[in-house]
């Protein structure tokens, strides 16, 4: 063979390096536009516990030469997250290159695939946020907005926090026609910095319509499996970058001649106070 030559298994490689890093790449961006700091890779044999401190201080009134009186305090395990790996596969039959051509019969699907994933990660976090336990409500968006605030602010009254808020498109139209906002995008999420003063806005039509999701940022974790990680590097081999976020390995099957690619992911974007997050409730 000539040498440094580019050789087909070089071409695979490429599109899986490629296929990585569109992923990753967004949603480190969406990490900070909603502003998670804790990135949690999940561990061989563990569980991820959340722990509440609670307890009472004392009054700090003693008498002169008595005893100083203990202020007690304790933890207690409040929630345990856990994630699933999923998997996904598709398959292209020597047939369908030959008809379509490579790129058509294998890389746009596979671009397609990437979207599928990233919408499948957006739906587990949106169903969560319906689960908050907080509650509010206002006439307007920017009534329930400011009203969501003001909850945050109460349930989080010994931080400074940082707000993120989730809406649907249709909520927030006729604002932003006439607005000069600029909206962003990251891993299929539009977004507004700043909005109103009040913090971060997240647009999708997850949301349901009517309805505000608000939490604050600190309250936000990534947790995920790290698929270059938790020993499933031992036995499987995808093409995975430094994150770990997702991985593909992507191999010609002689024995049915296809082209098959298989993509796994773990993670959950969670909030560590389930009572830290508020649904918010827009009226007619």
């Amino acid at each position: 063979m000539a040498e440094n030559l580019i050789t087909k298994s070089d071409l695979a490689r490429a599109r899986e390096i490629d296929f990585i890093a569109a992923f990753s790449g967004s949603v480190t961006k969406l990490m900070e536009a909603i502003g998670v700091t804790r990135k949690i890779p999940k561990q061989a044999g563990t569980v991820l516990k959340a722990y509440k401190a609670s307890g009472e201080l004392d009054s700090g009134v003693v008498a002169e030469g008595e005893t100083i009186p203990l202020s007690k305090y304790k933890t207690e395990a409040v929630a345990v997250k856990e994630i699933t790996l999923k998997k996904w596969r598709k398959a292209a039959s020597a047939e369908a290159i030959i008809d379509r051509g490579y790129d058509q019969a294998v890389d746009m699907l596979t671009d397609e695939m990437l979207r599928d994933v990233q919408k499948s990660v957006r739906k587990d976090f949106f169903d969560f946020l319906a689960t908050g336990e907080g509650s509010a409500s206002g006439e307007t968006f920017q009534g329930a907005i400011a009203q969501a605030w003001g909850q945050l602010q109460v349930l989080f009254d010994d931080d400074a926090v940082g707000a993120v808020y989730f809406l649907n498109p249709l909520d927030v139209a006729d604002y932003l026609a006439s607005a000069p906002v600029t909206m962003q995008t990251a891993f299929g999420l539009s977004y507004v910095e700043n909005f109103m003063g009040l913090g971060t806005v997240i647009l999708n039509a997850s949301v349901p319509k009517g309805t505000v999701y608000a939490t604050a940022k600190e309250n936000l974790v990534l947790y995920y499996i790290p698929v270059n990680g938790a020993d499933l590097n031992e036995a499987f081999d995808f093409t995975a970058d430094e994150t770990g976020y997702i991985g593909i390995h992507e191999q010609a099957d002689y024995t049915n001649m296809t082209a098959s690619d298989t993509v796994v992911c773990g993670m959950a974007l969670f909030a560590e106070r389930l009572d830290g997050v508020v649904k918010a409730t827009i009226g007619a």
